[in-house]
């Protein structure tokens, strides 16, 4: 079974690959080989980040719903109530 790569180890790999794409010491199958499994990572990359942007939306939505309503933040000062 293959193991899931968090998003860290997904970039370090697209950086090992796109090093060795800049080598100039690859043959051609190779080089396509490698750009196709970049492709597939960045892919998988974008789907991770993705995925986390629409959790902190969630949460974020959450924590906004569960404030008091008399309670109004403002940019910059997430604690200080607008009357003040």
């Amino acid at each position: 079974m293959r193991r899931k790569r968090g998003l860290d180890a997904r970039m370090q790999r697209i950086e090992e690959i796109v090093r060795a794409l800049e080598s100039d010491r690859l043959d051609l199958e190779t080089a396509l080989a490698l750009f196709e499994e970049g492709a597939e990572e960045l892919g998988r990359a974008r789907e991770l980040l993705e995925r986390a942007e629409l959790r902190i939306e969630e949460l974020t939505r959450r924590a906004d719903d569960a404030a008091p309503a008399d309670v109004v933040r403002t940019e910059g000062d997430d604690d200080a109530p607008l009357d003040e």
